[in-house]
């Protein structure tokens, strides 16, 4: 007899179960929300993301959670050109809620055609909403750009050069020159070989020519030696 009633109670379980799954599946998604990794949302809108999410017949507000297809959501997201990563889900209460992490610019390309270079390395369109302020890179092209992802990466994360490093110039040899804010002379940056050591040496050497008020008599600053820098006075 307790043998029956166990067996009843697993039953009543595995259908109350079973039932709560159901509605729950059925219930119609209620509301939709999207978020923005970092608070920023510059270069793809919140109105953008939620006409991607409308435009897709199986995100709508009347189709039911057991039906909607969270990846291709997703893919569809993902497939935006400034949207550098979208994860989907639908909570408890029925809303589709979208995480939008957008793509960051470390350069922009100024030439025949116009372009960013992402953190990514890759190449990234400029956007209508809105202007990066990152430094120009001149004389590239959408081939060459990912040949200074070092460079503009590592000033990206350095706050000293972001401040003073305005524009990256690839020259006729391939090599880079770089423009200082404010400042008269080239920066002979070479090859992108020891990326971390020439960027050391060159704030190591404005800080202290800042100090003897000397940034003013150089026309070029020779950062390709590595480990020395040298400088040509006016």
């Amino acid at each position: 007899m307790g043998y029956i009633k166990a067996l009843a109670l697993i039953v009543l379980v595995c259908f109350l179960f079973g039932f709560a799954e159901y509605r729950h599946k059925a219930r119609k998604i209620s509301d939709v929300e999207v978020s923005f990794t970092g608070g920023e949302n510059l270069y793809v809108t919140e109105e953008v993301v939620n006409k991607l999410l409308i435009q897709n017949e199986s995100a709508g507000s009347s189709v039911d959670k057991e039906i909607l297809d969270l990846n291709r959501v997703e893919s569809l997201l993902n497939s935006h050109e400034m949207i550098e990563n979208a994860e989907v889900f639908v909570t408890l209460d029925g809303k589709l809620e979208a995480i939008v992490s957008q793509r960051k610019p470390i350069g922009r390309v100024m030439g025949n055609t116009s372009f960013y270079l992402d953190r990514n390395g890759k190449v990234m369109p400029l956007s209508q909403n809105y202007s990066a302020r990152v430094p120009l890179m001149l004389g590239f092209n959408e081939k060459t750009a990912p040949e200074a992802y070092s460079v503009a990466n590592f000033i990206k994360n350095d706050l000293f050069l972001r401040e003073h490093i305005t524009s990256i110039h690839r020259l006729d040899n391939a090599k880079l020159e770089m423009s200082v804010r404010d400042r008269d002379f080239k920066l002979y940056f070479g090859d992108t070989s020891n990326v971390a050591l020439k960027f050391n040496n060159f704030k190591a050497f404005y800080k202290k020519a800042q100090k003897d008020k000397k940034l003013d008599t150089y026309k070029k600053v020779n950062l390709q030696f590595g480990d020395q820098v040298v400088c040509t006075k006016k």
